[in-house]
């Protein structure tokens, strides 16, 4: 995950949203949902690439976050999953499989936000597989 250190305000990002979408878009994004919940629990890779995909947030909210889309592709040709909005952003997150992978994804999104002379934070960590519980 990397935190650009840019200013993206909660009430903007709820400001670009539509309050209905289309059916197909809307069926589009529960399959892309309950796909990636199965091959999350399946550890099913190449499902978890297909469908990590926002058909409906994050083609509104992208243009509030400056170097998305090159992050986006960045992450693509260094091989992670997928990638895309953590919350309301500015923060970006990808999948990726094994440690050395994610290493290569952060490297790539971080070199992204050097070329445009934007502080970061990177963050990389495995996936928590105990679900929530009380410290």
């Amino acid at each position: 995950m990397i935190h650009p250190q840019i200013e993206v305000k909660t009430a903007d990002a709820r400001s670009v949203l539509k309050q209905s979408i289309p059916l197909k878009k809307a069926i589009v994004q529960w399959g892309n949902l309950a796909g990636l919940v199965s091959a999350l629990y399946t550890e099913d890779y190449d499902l978890i690439s297909r469908c990590l995909h926002d058909e409906i947030i994050e083609p509104m909210r992208s243009p509030l976050i400056p170097g998305f889309h090159k992050v986006k592709q960045a992450v693509k040709d260094a091989g992670a999953l997928g990638s895309g909005i953590s919350g309301s952003g500015p923060s970006i997150f990808a999948l990726s499989k094994g440690k050395n992978k994610a290493e290569e994804v952060a490297r790539a999104m971080a070199n992204v936000y050097k070329d445009f002379g934007v502080e970061y934070d990177l963050h990389i960590s495995s996936i928590n597989t105990d679900g929530v519980k009380e410290l």
